[in-house]
Formats: C-alpha cells, structure tokens, sequence
C-alpha cells in the first residue's frame, strides 16, 4: 500500500499534509465516551461504527463509499476536491477526479478558502465491504473505532483547531488520509516514524495472507477427512450388503 508523506515545513495560514504518522495511545478514549452514552441511554454495547464515530465526533460526515483506490498521486494534490467529503451527500463521480494542469501551490488563495471551509470538521469514508464486516462484528468495528481515534489524537495540533478526512480499506486500515490546522507550522512524520509505520503495515498484512492460509489449509484437511470418512462408509456398506446376500443365498440353498 502507497502512502504517501509530505515533510514539508509550510509557514502560512492553514497548513495540510496528506501523510500517516504512527499511531499513539491515548487518554479519554472513546470507550469513555461510549461508557458516558451508555448512563443516557442504557447500553453503548449495540453501537455500530457510524454511532461510536458520529459520538466521539459530534456533527461528523459518515460516507459509505470505496476511496481506497484514488491514485495516491491524485490524492495528495492541491486541487483534489476533498471538501466535497465534508458535506452530507457526495458525489461518488469524486472518486474518479483527474486533475486538468499544474498543482496549485499550498498557500495559493483558492487552496486557503477550500481549507478554511472545512475547519475543524471531521470526515470518514468506509467501504461498504468493511461497514458489512462491523455490522456483523461488533469487536472489530470498536478496533476500528480505536484506531481513528488514535489517529487524529496523533495528528492534532495542541492549541489549534484542525480538520481530519480518513478513509479506510475494506480491512478497516487507514488507507489515505488528509489532515489541516489553522495557523502554525505542521510538519510530517520523521524518517523512523514512516519506516516504523510502514513496517507494521506490512507485518499486518504478512498475518492477514497467513490466516488465509491457514483457513484454506484447514479447510482442505476437512475435505480430505469428509472423502476418507465417506470412503470407508461406502466400502462398510459394501461389505454389509455382501453379507447380506451371501446369508440370503445360504438360505435358499438349504
């Protein structure tokens, strides 16, 4: 999987970055907010991912869509559309955006205004494969949920007041991500953190293909068992009948 990560130090207005940095506890999780939804409402345990998210963020878009595959060259331009996702309803043709000339420059006033019209707000996009998964998961969607959380705490600048799009693959992995402040210098994660980061991906998905295989592996063993266990049921009942008519046979002959 491609991130990419922009260490640039920009020093105007509203900063951006479309980077991923590594993934840090936290205090004031969301499981205490969900403890606290749950004294109102009496059990917080049936929440799906789009309640947790839309508690633990107030006023937060939820998206039903697959923006996994946006090229990461398209994704990390100036120019990409990505307020269309703070919005209610969006435009799936967003997901097949192309840019038409150069990429504008951070600080151009056009990038500013986008920027500043998503101030503060929160966006998530899912795959309607992985909002399957949790809706039949309840433990994965709170994995899930605790990883953003933990994502944006990691990405949010003390003091300032930051806006967050993260869209996820179907296995519930931060897949791109876009993330802006208002004033002060924003920086990108540092050399060790993105091979760190890098590294845990990868590790992840070495032990997803593992259980894959596993799975096949055990699935191919029960296969042979049920064909063994039929063939010997089949030759016992062979023999049964055999038997049967050599004593039919005895009979008639006495």
């Amino acid at each position: 999987m491609d991130f990419g990560v922009t260490s640039k130090l920009w020093e105007y207005g509203i900063n951006n970055r479309t980077s991923v940095m590594t993934e840090k506890n936290i205090d004031g999780s969301f499981a205490e907010i969900a403890a606290a939804k749950a004294a109102d409402k009496g059990n917080a345990t049936g929440m799906n991912f789009k309640d947790m998210w839309q508690t633990r963020f107030p006023g937060a878009y939820y998206h039903t869509m697959d923006a996994s595959n946006i090229p990461q060259g398209v994704w990390e331009r100036n120019d990409f559309p990505f307020e269309k996702f703070f919005q209610k309803d969006v435009d799936e043709s967003v997901l097949d955006w192309n840019p038409n000339g150069a990429n504008p420059a951070m600080d151009s006033s056009a990038v500013q205004s986008r920027l500043h019209s998503i101030s503060g707000q929160k966006s998530v996009v899912v795959p309607p494969e992985l909002e399957e998964k949790m809706k039949s998961d309840p433990a994965l969607a709170q994995r899930v949920m605790a990883k953003v959380e933990s994502f944006i705490v990691a990405n949010q600048v003390p003091g300032r007041i930051c806006s967050h799009l993260i869209v996820l693959d179907e296995n519930g992995e931060i897949t791109r991500f876009r993330a802006s402040s208002h004033g002060g210098n924003f920086t990108g994660p540092t050399e060790a953190e993105q091979r760190q980061f890098e590294a845990e991906q990868a590790a992840k998905k070495k032990r997803r293909e593992k259980y894959i295989e596993l799975n096949e592996e055990s699935a191919l063993k029960r296969k042979v068992l049920e064909q063994e266990t039929d063939r010997r049921y089949y030759k016992s009942s062979v023999a049964r009948q055999n038997a049967f008519k050599a004593y039919e046979k005895n009979i008639m002959e006495l």
